[in-house]
């Protein structure tokens, strides 16, 4: 099930966007893709991102993935329990799977996500 309150990337990155605020995970699909996560680099607080920069690195036992922000802003939050159980990403993604929460440098920069449909039909490309 897609979340229909968040924003999604083709690289399978989701925002919440609340007004000047965000939190970044990545999708359900991408744990999945990833299969057991073994290590997150939690990002590091006041780090300003640009939308589609690097943001953190994740590792499973299939590979290490690159993840990117999804939007521009200056991280305030890091979710700092996932250095002790990146599993959590694995068993929720989208509550307490969460990577950062940032400040929005600009909120326009969110039209250019995709809403949970046009996530879900991204998706249904791939399977072919």
């Amino acid at each position: 099930m897609i979340p229909g309150d968040l924003k999604y990337t083709k690289d399978h990155e989701w925002a919440k966007i609340d007004l000047n605020h965000a939190v970044i995970g990545i999708t359900d699909h991408a744990q999945k893709e990833l299969g057991d996560i073994t290590f997150v680099e939690v990002p590091e607080t006041k780090t300003i991102l640009k939308q589609g920069g690097a943001l953190s690195t994740v590792e499973s036992v299939k590979a290490a993935s690159d993840i990117y922000a999804p939007v521009s802003g200056e991280i305030i939050e890091a979710n700092e329990a996932l250095a002790d159980k990146p599993e959590l990403i694995n068993q929720s993604p989208y509550e307490k799977g969460w990577l950062c929460k940032i400040k929005l440098s600009d909120p326009k920069e969110a039209s250019k996500l995709m809403d949970a449909r046009q996530y879900e039909e991204y998706l249904n490309t791939l399977k072919k």
